[in-house]
This record gives structure tokens, C-alpha cells and sequence, in this order.
């Protein structure tokens, strides 16, 4: 019988609208809790989106762990 493994693949967008564009990574985990954590520190200078006005629209930065 074939076993399943789940994975969870980092996915990062720079930028907002229509200018947003995928950054390309190879980082791929076993744990979600793992990839979140990865996530929430790859996002936490531009991620804070509370201070939107001082961050450019190009600099935003947007992670999350999709199951693969």
C-alpha cells in the first residue's frame, strides 16, 4: 500500500494589486508549523500591513504554506 506525505510548500509575493509578482523558493516542510514559522519571520519587517502608509506598495511582502 502507498503511503501519503504531506508537505507544505513557503509561497512569497512581493508587492500589492497588480504589481504583485511570486518570489521563487525551494523551501519545502514537513511541519506546518514549521513553514508558518518560517512565513511569519520572512513577513515581519514588510508583512505589517498596520503601518501601510509607510511602506511602499512594491516593498510589501506576503508568505504562506500551501500543502503539496
Amino acid at each position: 500500500m502507498a503511503e501519503w506525505i504531506v508537505a507544505f510548500s513557503l509561497v512569497m509575493y512581493q508587492g500589492a494589486g497588480d504589481g504583485r509578482r511570486e518570489i521563487p523558493t525551494n523551501l519545502i516542510f514537513y511541519s506546518v508549523s514549521d513553514c508558518q514559522w518560517y512565513a511569519r519571520q520572512l513577513a515581519r519587517q514588510y508583512g505589517n500591513y498596520k503601518y501601510v502608509d509607510l511602506i511602499p506598495a512594491k516593498d510589501r511582502l506576503t508568505t504562506y504554506c500551501l500543502p503539496k
